[in-house]
């Protein structure tokens, strides 16, 4: 892969420069152009700032071609040959990402222009630095045993995904203080048939950016909460394809960001299919209060219209019963009631 050398080289060229007469424009020796010419000698930031400045050639290009040209180095250096690279890309889920239109490839056919596309794609620096950058920013939640590195991956490009499709999305300022506000609107819209766009832009009202997307297959991410800045930020999947369900994930973000809002600064929570007790209890308490529950329970043959009149859906109630063993998750009632989000 060449570096900025002969780039230069074809320009000095084409504008009939001698090398000679650059080099003592840059204040450098020639000797020292011509490494820089045959890609033999790093150029410092200082050197691309003044070839820059002489040449009108974006400094910003200058940086990249001669990093993308260290990264190829590296990368033959540690895998020897492409071949090597394309299975380190194969671990990274590249295909998966590219036909979900995560992001598109420069030059397809190039593992080494691939792994740079990748790169560029995580925000990271170096993916060898993946490891350590998921062990102090992230939060990996489940019931037992360990999350393996591989579905740690690809929850990281799913939550890296979101945050590059918010991007430079205006919302409101984040009040702490009208969060009930959102938690009543979010009992009227509830009612309503699920509408993924109606859901983001009252969220997006309340300060909060709210995020709707599937993640890659096989990986079994519900939600996601952190803060960038002072924006709390909620990241959602449609999992479990049910509405019952996707509300007990969005109001357990919603605790989180309650709770843990400076917390959230410093990691990303991602949950997996767990539980997690207090947080859990909120969501359901949230979604049919406590005291209207008992009513329900304690009015059994009433239940529905107990619900209704409390902006309870009956995909929650039963959902509910279900959750609470009173009820199987098979029963007709059950089946009857579900709401699939399409």
């Amino acid at each position: 892969m060449p570096g900025f050398g002969s780039m230069l080289k074809d320009y000095l060229e084409f504008y009939k420069i001698s090398q000679s007469d650059f080099a003592d424009r840059l204040g450098i020796t020639q000797k020292h152009m011509n490494e820089i010419i045959n890609g033999k000698t790093k150029i410092s930031p200082e050197l691309m700032v003044c070839i820059s400045l002489l040449t009108d050639i974006d400094v910003q290009f200058i940086l990249r071609v001669e990093r993308d040209k260290e990264i190829y180095e590296e990368l033959m250096v540690k895998y020897k040959n492409e071949k090597e690279v394309q299975k380190i890309l194969t671990s990274y889920h590249l295909n998966d990402m590219v036909k979900r239109n995560w992001f598109k490839l420069k030059l397809s056919s190039s593992p080494i222009y691939n792994y740079i596309d990748l790169l560029d794609y995580s925000g990271i620096s170096n993916l060898n630095n993946m490891d350590s950058y998921l062990e102090k920013r992230y939060a990996f939640k489940k019931a037992s045993g360990e999350i393996s590195r591989d579905n740690k991956i690809k929850m990281f490009f799913w939550v890296r995904h979101c945050e590059l499709l918010t991007k430079g999305i205006e919302v409101c300022d984040y009040d702490s203080a009208k969060l009930n506000d959102l938690i009543s609107e979010l009992k009227i819209e509830r009612m309503k048939k699920f509408d993924k766009e109606r859901l983001v832009k009252l969220f997006n009202r309340y300060g909060i950016i709210l995020c709707i997307e599937d993640a890659l297959p096989g990986t079994k991410v519900r939600g996601c909460a952190r803060v960038m800045i002072n924006t709390p930020c909620i990241y959602m999947t449609t999992y479990k394809k049910e509405k019952s369900s996707f509300y007990y994930t969005l109001y357990h973000e919603l605790m989180h960001v309650k709770t843990d809002y400076n917390k959230l600064k410093k990691k990303v929570m991602v949950e997996n299919d767990y539980v997690e007790r207090e947080v859990d209890t909120r969501a359901l308490d949230l979604m049919i209060e406590p005291k209207i529950y008992e009513s329900i329970l304690n009015n059994y043959s009433d239940r529905e219209r107990i619900a209704l009149d409390n902006n309870i859906p009956l995909c929650f109630l039963y959902s509910r019963l279900a959750y609470d063993k009173k009820i199987s998750y098979r029963s007709s009632e059950y089946q009857k009631y579900k709401e699939v989000i399409e």
